[in-house]
């Protein structure tokens, strides 16, 4: 974490050296009301880093049990409630209820708290927790915090109780900053740079307040001029934009960018987002990288390789049906039929280009193919865009593997009749075919690690209540590690359908519309991500990626391997509620800062 400043009360090392009374003591108002916690946590002492101190602490309350947990939530105060009322709150909880302003509510916001607390309390029979210092910790509005209020009354009771949980650790996590003098800068402005980002969208999105950024739109040049304003001010030494619209900061090597043979490591991801998307997914790519090369000219420190980050300007396929456009260019393989699509408006993707100021050639987009020679390899930082590093309370995890995916797109074909005259053994229902079908995918897929299936799309067309279906449209969307495992489902399920279909008398036709090949990070690679996280204090946890990055395409010209950091709110993406903390942030960026520092001690010939 950043330097201790001089409001600091105490360090790590003093803490690891206390009494565990002392220690207990010394934390005392991290956990309201419960210093049995930090008793807990105490005899794992010493801490290598803040970071696992606070994984330490996580621990404890999750060895405690669910009985000792709901005992935690009940010893937090309402919001704005009467314990705030009657000025008994703790001074940790009073000064987080009175920067978020909930000392200042009008008559009617003071009501409407009021009566979602009370109607909280009747739906789970507990306090409803929120950390009120925000993502950021450094406050959420009034308006916030009621709609979250509001959006969690409606959870389940078992993934509301579990978010309360999560919600307590982040005050901690706050709490235990303040105790230590620490501040997140880094991750701050990592925040920051995504929160000033999302200020663009393209119109009918816009005014909705929703984020949409899509190829080549006003709103996705406003993005990238901004992100090659920020990489000048970082300290890049050459920003460009290139022919399909990527952003390309380069901060030289130790040579100055004088030794033609010096190699680079490649870095980025993508700018462009889907539809009412969320704030993080792809630009972290580029911001967390962007905040170290601000760390090193800052210091006036140079690497033996040079540092290439590269903002892609098309990953989601959004406006054009062409993916992976950004990095395709870089690796050879994009297609001069994309610059004859049109958009929903028949604009043609050479068209927007050349509104653009890009010259929309295939000459100039062919130089863009990167020599893997010049390269050490590829990396990126990523939001996880899944709830697996939400539910097990862990930052960071190191990708294994960017799964191998198929899609098809289908439909069974039957007969629609009548649904009162029509006896069930005379039916060729359509609809019952998919729904068979898709039970036997969710089997299959569930039978070998790692391998997911899911069947996204099912419609009846033209359906009515009281009809047979006739007809279903359905996907399939299937992923693993390997192509092999990926391939051995595939087939297991189309022998699945055949069968189905034959049995209940319904016939089918089924279009494969997307196959990617799985791309296994590189070995050394993900090697030095596992110590660029430990090195953190925190432990290694090793996941596959389910969906698609730019890391999958640079794999088939270079080693890649990526890192992935939690998302919040079980790690939801591609929706507004898409989220990180600063620290968590401030810890991703101090992996890849520990990452680049570590190839540096090594022999610039052997890395890859």
């Amino acid at each position: 974490m950043s330097a201790t400043t001089a409001t600091t009360t105490t360090t790590l090392n003093e803490l690891n050296a206390l009494s565990p009374d002392a220690f207990v003591q010394a934390l005392d108002g991290v956990y309201e009301h419960s210093p049995w916690i930090a008793a807990a946590a105490a005899g794992q002492r010493p801490f290598a880093s803040l970071a696992a101190l606070k994984l330490a602490l996580v621990d404890a309350l999750r060895a405690a049990g669910r009985d000792a947990q709901l005992a935690l939530i009940r010893a937090h105060p309402e919001l704005a409630g009467r314990a705030m009322v009657d000025q008994t709150l703790t001074a940790e909880s009073t000064g987080e209820q009175s920067r978020a302003g909930l000392t200042h509510c009008t008559p009617e916001e003071f009501a409407t708290l009021q009566r979602l607390n009370a109607d909280y309390n009747a739906r789970f029979g507990w306090p409803f927790i929120l950390a009120v210092r925000g993502p950021r910790g450094t406050g959420l509005q009034r308006g916030q915090i009621i709609e979250a209020f509001r959006r969690r009354l409606q959870d389940p009771a078992d993934l509301e109780f579990a978010e309360c949980i999560r919600q307590i650790h982040r005050i901690a996590e706050i709490r235990l900053d303040e105790k230590l003098g620490q501040v997140p800068r880094l991750g701050q402005r990592v925040w920051d740079w995504a929160e000033a980002l999302a200020a663009h969208s393209d119109p009918g999105y816009a005014e909705q307040g929703q984020l949409t950024v899509t190829y080549l739109t006003d709103a996705h040049r406003a993005v990238a001029a901004q992100l090659q304003a920020w990489m000048r001010e970082s300290g890049f030494d050459e920003v460009t934009l290139d022919a399909v619209g990527n952003v390309v900061g380069l901060y030289h090597d130790a040579s100055g960018g004088r030794d033609p043979n010096a190699r680079r490591l490649l870095t980025g991801s993508h700018y462009d987002t889907v539809r009412n998307a969320g704030r993080y997914d792809g630009r972290l790519g580029i911001l967390g990288p962007m905040a170290v090369v601000r760390e090193l000219h800052a210091r006036g420190q140079r690497l033996p390789f040079g540092i290439e980050v590269v903002g892609f300007a098309e990953e989601e396929g959004q406006r054009y049906k062409a993916t992976f456009l950004g990095s395709g260019a870089l690796t050879g393989s994009f297609d001069p039929a994309w610059l004859e699509q049109r958009d929903a408006d028949g604009i043609s993707m050479a068209e927007a280009m050349r509104a653009a100021g890009l010259p929309a050639t295939m000459q100039a987009i062919g130089a863009l193919r990167r020599d893997p020679a010049r390269y050490l390899g590829f990396v990126e930082l990523h939001i996880e865009q899944g709830p697996v590093l939400h539910d097990l309370d862990l930052p960071l995890g190191v990708v294994t593997s960017i799964n191998g995916s198929v899609r098809f797109l289908g439909e069974f074909q039957g007969v629609a009749c009548h649904a009162g005259t029509t006896p069930m053994d005379r039916r060729r229902d359509a609809a019952a075919a998919a729904a068979e079908l898709l039970l036997a995918l969710e089997q299959r897929a569930r039978q070998v690690p790692d391998v997911v299936g899911t069947m996204g799309l099912l419609e009846v067309p033209g359906g009515s209540i009281n009809v047979v279906p006739g007809r279903c449209r359905f996907s399939l969307d299937i992923r693993a590690t390997t192509d092999a495992a990926r391939d051995d489902c595939v087939r297991d399920v189309l022998a699945q359908l055949e069968a189905i279909a034959k049995r209940r008398q319904v016939s089918f036709r089924l279009e494969e519309t997307m196959r990617a090949s799985a791309a296994p990070s590189d070995a050394a690679w993900q090697r030095r991500w596992e110590a660029a996280v430990a090195s953190l204090g925190l432990p290694v946890h090793r996941m596959p990626s389910g969906a698609g990055h730019d890391a999958m395409k640079l794999h088939d010209l270079m080693p890649q391997a990526m890192l992935f950091m939690r998302g919040l709110n079980a790690g939801i993406s591609h929706n507004p509620l898409e989220g990180i903390t600063a620290n968590d942030a401030e810890l991703c960026v101090r992996a890849f800062e520990a990452l680049l520092q570590g190839l540096a001690l090594s022999p610039v010939s052997q890395a890859g």
